[in-house]
């Protein structure tokens, strides 16, 4: 897990900027009516979660800052209701859900939580429009199967199973390049436990069987890994071409990179799935982070508009910068805006929602579009899976990015990428 002092450095930070959220402004500029209020469930005293969190508040708060600056919405300002939330504890998402239910908050953003299912029963009572980054299939599915019940849910990001569907898509292209030289086709998947961890291994077998590359064995493992020596050991047993470490936390994603390189399989392409974008990661794992790749279903790219995006967020919180919900949180805040404008009302939920579902969204993280079964964003590139887009214009990209001297850079897909995969510190 996070190193003490880590995680009081984030904690600091999550206080701060929670109390500028709340800071009391006089109201004489907003004649429009009673603040509107935003609530956000944000992991504040768990031990798993804090980096996303922080990050999706910051950038929340970013755009709370800014409409407020501009004059509101209808003329009113926007204000956040902050709660505390475990993410891994069914009882504690659902409770955190009740907690703005009962506050009456006018709308819910969440980056994402592990057991959204309770989390979104609790909320149905009340039925504001509930937008996350939560990244899961299984509540989309939901959605889709109780339409009337979960009309107010939105998931604005892809759900996880595309990080296992593109996987082989993405090795090919890789390979393509001519940088990396497999071994073989072998694909040795290391899965931790939870539920969205192992559907995107599954995702990532079924996508296999449809590839030129094989799965060559998958190792279990829990969190949290106090130890990635038997994994390493198993790692040059198996010997693939490629590895997927199928994990979700950066402070072992940072340890698992000290210890590998310590013990490299030489030329094989080492993929962790998500949790390098939080900005933990780099800081954590410095030198040995080299060479990594990894990526996220949506994120901050680093076109004209993430760039400037990128400029604007750290001039406002200034250090490391995560690349997936600082994004997500701010597009969230502004899709948000434009249904309440287009409405007139914020407490009009059926005609918030009605909007945001046949209104799509062009925000920092690409075109967000929640008109289909399953409301959640389209994922690009198109990989033949439900639910993907032929297009940029018409999805949110997936950004593949490898860790180049210190720094994460977008090596795919190519209509966004900073630069070409580079030769591993272990190859050849």
């Amino acid at each position: 897990m996070e190193s003490g002092m880590n995680r009081r450095r984030v904690l600091k930070g999550m206080a701060a900027a929670a109390a500028v959220a709340s800071l009391p402004r006089s109201r004489k500029a907003f004649a429009g009516g009673p603040p509107i209020v935003l609530g956000v469930p944000t992991s504040q005293t768990a031990a798993h979660g804090v980096a996303d969190d922080q990050d999706h508040l910051n950038g929340t708060i970013l755009a709370q800052e800014e409409i407020n600056a501009a004059g509101g919405i209808l003329g009113r300002k926007l204000e956040l209701k902050v709660v505390d939330v475990d993410k891994l504890a069914p009882e504690a998402c659902a409770a955190s859900i009740r907690a703005l239910v009962d506050a009456k908050v006018d709308a819910i953003s969440n980056a994402f939580l592990f057991v959204p299912i309770p989390a979104m029963d609790a909320s149905v009572k009340w039925a504001c429009p509930y937008l996350s980054g939560n990244t899961q299939r299984a509540a989309t599915e939901a959605q889709r199967a109780n339409p009337d019940k979960y009309k107010h849910i939105f998931q604005v990001d892809p759900s996880e199973v595309h990080y296992g569907y593109h996987f082989p898509i993405w090795l090919q292209a890789m390979q393509d390049q001519g940088v990396w030289k497999p071994t073989n086709n072998g694909v040795h998947i290391v899965q931790e436990q939870v539920a969205y961890n192992q559907l995107i291994s599954k995702a990532c077998q079924d996508a296999l069987k449809k590839s030129k590359f094989e799965l060559a064995g998958v190792t279990d493992i829990q969190y949290p890994v106090q130890n990635w020596g038997p994994v390493i050991e198993q790692i040059h047993k198996v010997g693939a071409g490629a590895v997927m470490i199928d994990h979700w936390v950066a402070a072992e994603f940072a340890a698992f990179c000290k210890q590998f390189r310590a013990k490299p399989l030489k030329n094989s392409l080492v993929y962790l799935q998500y949790g390098p974008s939080q900005p933990e990661f780099l800081e954590l794992a410095g030198p040995a982070a080299e060479g990594f790749c990894w990526s996220t279903v949506m994120g901050v790219p680093a076109n004209d508009k993430g760039q400037a995006y990128r400029k604007k967020y750290q001039a406002r919180f200034p250090g490391s910068m995560g690349l997936c919900y600082t994004g997500i949180a701010y597009d969230i805040v502004y899709y948000l805006k434009a249904a309440w404008e287009a409405v007139g009302a914020t407490d009009n939920f059926v005609a918030v929602c009605d909007w945001i579902r046949t209104h799509p969204h062009d925000g920092i993280c690409g075109h967000i579009d929640m008109n289909n079964p399953l409301q959640e964003a389209a994922h690009v590139p198109d990989n033949g899976y439900e639910v993907t887009a032929k297009s940029m214009d018409q999805g949110v990209s997936q950004l593949y990015v490898q860790v180049q001297e210190g720094e994460h850079r977008i090596i795919y897909p190519y209509e966004l990428k900073e630069t070409a995969l580079k030769p591993a510190p272990w190859w050849g």
